[in-house]
């Protein structure tokens, strides 16, 4: 892992500490079919930009990257055309 990433790792980590640490009033979470779930506000926040990035990513993957994976594939079986020598 490059010096970078570490710190920009190593950056959103702490962030994710202080916005549990700042974030301690209890709140309830209540879901439609599974009830309601008691926790604090940080890991609520924490859980919901977690979920969020998640269903995000998987969208990307959905719409953008397994199209053009479909495309490359079909790219890859079509026969190239080599030039004949006429002479």
């Amino acid at each position: 892992m490059s010096v970078p990433r570490l710190l920009a790792a190593l950056l959103f980590l702490l962030v994710g500490l202080l916005i549990g640490i700042w974030n301690t009033d209890a709140v309830t979470v209540s879901f439609p079919f599974l009830g309601a779930v008691k926790t604090t506000s940080g890991v609520a926040i924490i859980v919901s930009l977690l979920s969020g990035v998640l269903i995000g990513g998987l969208l990307v993957v959905a719409a953008v990257v397994w199209p053009m994976y479909a495309k490359l594939r079909k790219a890859n079986k079509t026969p190239v055309a080599t030039p004949v020598d006429g002479g």
